[in-house]
């Protein structure tokens, strides 16, 4: 394991060299246009838990107006709400530089004002008053910066707020689900669409 994981998504990884690509990704009769590169998550097109998740998130119109996206990689998930809710405030958080540079650049592309900056999760994000976190976690990174991912979660959310997570049934969906109830009493699967699992928490 030791060295290999500087080129991975989840890591500062700006030496890797640049290889721009332009996606073009339509949702909801609304095309939108991404640029992506090397060393991000999911580089040659939006994958489709991202589809699904957004789907989900969109069509059920329960969140508040303050969502935080972590590990929004280079946008499309925080973009796409923003532009689908424009008086929401949006924020977005990575942990790779290259992706948060993409994701303002692409907000720019798709004219949304989103606030996108870098934090190892939830380092530099200071409010405790979210009523929304999204999160594709980085099921790379492994379990243990996953369930950091959900377990600071509940110290970020205001009453009421929700937790959103995209994650495969191969990949720990299940024990992702076991470990959300430990933290806020409650889980559910809100959809299921070709092996991914979309929970939802909410804090009480």
């Amino acid at each position: 394991k030791g060295g290999i994981t500087m080129n991975h998504y989840f890591t500062d990884n700006r030496h890797l060299a640049e290889n721009r690509k332009e996606i073009s990704f339509r949702f909801w009769c609304i095309t939108y246009s991404f640029i992506s590169d090397n060393g991000v998550f999911s580089k040659d097109n939006i994958d489709f838990g991202t589809k699904v998740f957004l789907d989900t998130l969109l069509k059920r119109e329960e969140m508040g107006n303050r969502i935080l996206d972590v590990g929004c990689g280079y946008g499309p998930i925080g973009i796409i709400v923003k532009k689908t809710y424009p008086d929401k405030r949006v924020e977005m958080v990575d942990v790779n530089p290259r992706a948060v540079l993409l994701a303002k650049e692409n907000a720019q592309r798709n004219n949304v004002d989103v606030y996108a900056h870098e934090s190892n999760i939830y380092e530099q994000v200071d409010g405790k008053d979210y009523t929304d976190i999204l999160t594709n976690p980085p099921i790379r990174a492994g379990k243990s910066v996953i369930y950091k991912i959900f377990e600071e979660a509940y110290e970020r959310l205001c009453k009421d707020g929700s937790l959103w997570v995209v994650i495969r049934k191969q990949q720990g969906a299940n024990s992702a689900v076991k470990k959300i109830n430990e933290i806020f009493g409650n889980c559910d699967i809100v959809n299921k669409e070709k092996g991914y699992f979309i929970l939802k928490a909410k804090k009480y």
